[in-house]
């Protein structure tokens, strides 16, 4: 097993490697080894975060995991999601492993071939169509021979970025749409693309992003597995599948109440923000109950940026949490309830308020519906806007 196996295990290597150690999967798991703990942590981390890397660094750097453990995680990660038992936590599993991975692949691409090193493994773009059967399906476009050369060598670098390669590319029609969806942007049909010769034209970053499906796609597939609830594995898994359940409690949610009233916020969350505001850094599990507050509420990552601008949390983390937590091309989680929050110290039943609402959405619609005046946060940010432009 190495680093690239362990970087990309959705890869065909990386499962022959698995095949190859005949590792049991069942005895990791019984022994509790770290592929396990590294598991738990890939799930989590992908159903909170949309990010499947180990909070203890990048891999294979500064990783506290070896690559053996690494890449036994994910077929043990796969396990636990299945036994979720739940199709949403299945897409945004997928989304969090394809994003990880398309992370990783822009790296890998950025990196100068004469300054790559024996210990940090990289892969090519060909390596990366040639896995998804798409070599013969997206070509470079050639570039345009540079004013005055003729072409030649100087016309070579015509149309790239050093260390890039080209800045677009030709992917035959049928890849293009099994890869990518209209519902991505009106950019995305195929009436609003260069069309030619049964080809589409794309850019570099949206090969990335037709990749990226490609990935998403394959780590899908064969999920849930079917596993008999009690026994064997996942008899091993069940306190760890219970405690992602506690944490991302599933319900109906009729939708956001869009009105910002931050007087009327649960006390968990006004707690949250005041700590925030204290210069306090939030615990994954705070960040995560709070921003899926506020865009439950109905705030766009614009709005939730401006509204905790003042605070502890950074800009680039708000946004892409948030516009995580909203992104209508994957399946949505609502906000935690009350006594998942409890269980992680987040919610301490101030007032008793568990018995009137059982979640903080809830308690929160409550409190708007009973209130006889409201002023939404966005109209008072609006003026004092103004009012600074003038």
């Amino acid at each position: 097993m190495d680093a690239l196996d362990a970087k990309y295990p959705f890869f065909a290597t990386a499962r022959e490697a698995v095949a190859d150690a005949a590792v049991s999967l069942p005895e990791l798991v019984a022994a509790d080894a770290p592929a396990v703990e590294r598991a738990r942590e890939r799930v989590e981390r992908a159903l909170m975060d949309g990010t499947v890397a180990s909070e203890s660094g990048a891999f294979p750097a500064e990783s506290a995991y070896d690559a053996q453990a690494e890449l036994l995680s994910y077929p043990i990660a796969r396990i636990l999601v299945s036994l979720l038992d739940s199709e949403p936590a299945i897409g945004k599993y997928a989304a969090a492993e394809a994003a990880t991975a398309i992370d990783r692949i822009r790296e890998d691409l950025a990196t100068d071939d004469g300054l790559r090193s024996v210990s940090t493994p990289t892969v090519a773009l060909d390596d990366v169509l040639a896995e998804f059967d798409l070599t013969e399906a997206v070509r470079p476009e050639s570039p345009r021979p540079a004013p005055g050369t003729g072409g030649g060598a100087a016309a070579t670098g015509a149309g790239s970025a050093p260390g890039r390669g080209p800045e677009h590319y030709w992917i035959a029609v049928g890849a293009y749409l099994r890869l990518t969806s209209p519902s991505w942007g009106e950019s995305w049909r195929l009436v609003n693309r260069a069309l030619a010769d049964g080809e589409v034209r794309v850019s570099r970053e949206e090969l990335l992003d037709a990749l990226e499906a490609a990935v998403e796609d394959r780590v899908r597939e064969g999920l849930p597995f079917e596993l008999a609830a009690g026994e064997g594995i996942a008899a091993e898994l069940e306190s760890g599948v219970a405690d992602l359940k506690r944490l991302l409690s599933e319900r109906t949610y009729a939708g956001p109440v869009d009105v910002v009233a931050p007087d009327l916020f649960p006390p968990c969350m006004r707690n949250l923000i005041d700590k925030a505001e204290r210069g306090t850094d939030l615990s994954p599990p705070e960040s995560f109950a709070l921003m899926a507050f506020l865009v439950g509420i109905g705030m766009s990552p614009d709005e939730v940026v401006a509204f905790c601008a003042d605070t502890s949390l950074d800009a680039e983390g708000i946004r892409y949490q948030t516009e995580y937590l909203s992104d209508d091309r994957g399946s949505q989680y609502p906000p935690p309830t009350c006594e998942t929050l409890a269980n992680y110290g987040i919610c301490h039943n101030e007032e008793d308020h568990m018995q009137v609402a059982a979640d903080p959405l809830a308690y929160y619609e409550q409190r708007v519906a009973e209130a006889d005046e409201i002023t939404d946060w966005r109209e008072e940010n609006a003026t004092a806007a103004e009012a600074g432009s003038e």
